[in-house]
C-alpha cells in the first residue's frame, strides 16, 4: 500500500493512513473544487486504488455536487428496493430514525449488490446527519483477508464459483408473488470465489452476506458420498465469509455531519453498525456501476 503523499500546486492533499491494511483520511481537500479538476480527481482516483476506501471530514457539498464527484468514476446506479433522491436518481437515501422499519441488511458483512451481474465499482457515501455517539461503518480488505489465507484452503477454492441473491436478502420478507417478480427482474448472478482486481490484479476473497452457495463443489474431488457435500461445501462458505469480521483486515470509521468515504467495492466489504437506535442517522449514497468480476 501507498502511504506517502506525493503534493503537487493542484494536488496537495494531506493522507494520514488510519491501519495497517486499509483506509486513509485525507484532508487538505474540497471535493466539490475536485469533482470540477481532472489533476485533483486523477490524484483522488490514485489514491483509492492504494488505500481501498477513503474518508473524508467537513464537506459541505451539494446533492448535485455529490453525484457529480461519483459520475467521474463513472455511470450511477439506481437500487430496486431502496429509494432514490427524485431530484438525483442514482444518489439513493439511507435514512433511519425512531420509525423506520427493522431491517438488517446493513449490519452485516457484505459487499454491495453482488447479486448483479457487474456488481458496483464503488461509492461515494454521505453522513447528512448522524447520532452523537454510534452508527460508525467498517470496511474489510478482501485483498488482504484471500492473501492471508492457508494454502490448502487457496488451492480448494481456486475455480470455485458462487450465486449471489436478491431475493434470499432484500426479497425474503416480501410476499411470494413480490420476491418471485425481484428474482425475475434480479435473477440470481454467479461469481468468482476468488476474483481478479481489473486494475491491481490483487486477487480478492469474493463471498459475502449475499452469497447463498457454492455450484460446482460437488466433484469427484470434494465428494466421495452426497453426503459430503452437505454440510461440506456450507462449512466451507461459511468460513470463508467469516473472514471478512477479522479485524487485522479492517477500519472503522466514526461518522460526522458532512463527513464522506468512497470506496473501492471491487475488493472490501463493509458493515455499517446499528447501534444507535432511536436515534437519527441520514445517509446519502451514489453507487457507481462495475464491470462483471473475473
Amino acid at each position: 500500500m501507498t502511504t506517502a503523499t506525493r503534493p503537487s500546486s493542484a494536488t496537495a492533499f494531506r493522507v494520514e493512513p488510519l491501519t495497517c491494511s486499509i483506509g486513509a483520511e485525507v484532508s487538505d481537500i474540497d471535493l466539490g473544487e475536485v469533482a470540477r479538476d481532472e489533476a485533483q480527481f486523477d490524484r483522488l482516483r490514485s489514491l483509492l486504488i492504494d488505500h481501498k476506501v477513503l474518508f473524508f471530514r467537513d464537506q459541505d457539498i451539494t446533492r448535485a455536487e455529490h453525484v457529480a464527484l461519483a459520475e467521474r468514476f463513472g455511470p450511477l446506479e439506481d437500487h430496486p428496493v431502496v429509494g432514490s433522491d427524485p431530484d438525483h436518481p442514482g444518489l439513493v437515501q439511507i435514512y433511519k430514525d425512531i420509525d423506520s422499519p427493522p431491517e438488517h441488511f446493513e449490519n452485516a458483512f457484505h459487499c454491495d449488490a453482488t447479486w448483479r451481474d457487474n456488481p458496483p465499482f464503488g461509492s461515494v457515501l454521505r453522513c447528512v446527519e448522524g447520532p452523537a455517539v454510534g452508527g460508525d461503518t467498517i470496511w474489510v480488505n478482501m485483498a488482504e483477508a484471500y492473501r492471508r489465507l492457508p494454502e490448502t484452503v487457496k488451492v480448494q477454492i481456486a475455480g470455485l464459483r458462487a450465486r449471489h441473491s436478491i431475493e434470499a436478502t432484500f426479497g425474503a420478507r416480501m410476499p411470494m408473488d413480490q420476491r418471485h417478480a425481484l428474482h425475475s427482474r434480479f435473477p440470481d448472478a454467479e461469481h468468482p470465489v476468488v476474483r481478479t482486481h481489473p486494475e491491481t490484479g490483487e486477487k480478492i476473497l469474493f463471498v459475502n452476506s449475499f452469497t447463498t452457495h457454492l455450484v460446482n463443489y460437488h466433484t469427484a474431488d470434494n465428494v466421495r458420498f452426497g453426503s459430503d457435500y452437505a454440510p461440506g461445501a456450507g462449512n466451507l462458505l461459511q468460513y470463508l465469509t467469516s473472514q471478512a469480521a477479522i479485524p487485522e483486515y479492517q477500519v472503522r470509521w466514526r461518522w460526522t455531519e458532512n463527513s464522506i468515504a468512497i470506496w473501492d467495492n471491487r475488493c472490501t466489504q463493509h458493515y455499517a453498525v446499528q447501534d444507535y437506535w432511536p436515534a437519527i442517522r441520514k445517509m446519502e449514497r451514489a453507487g457507481i456501476v462495475g464491470d462483471r468480476p473475473f
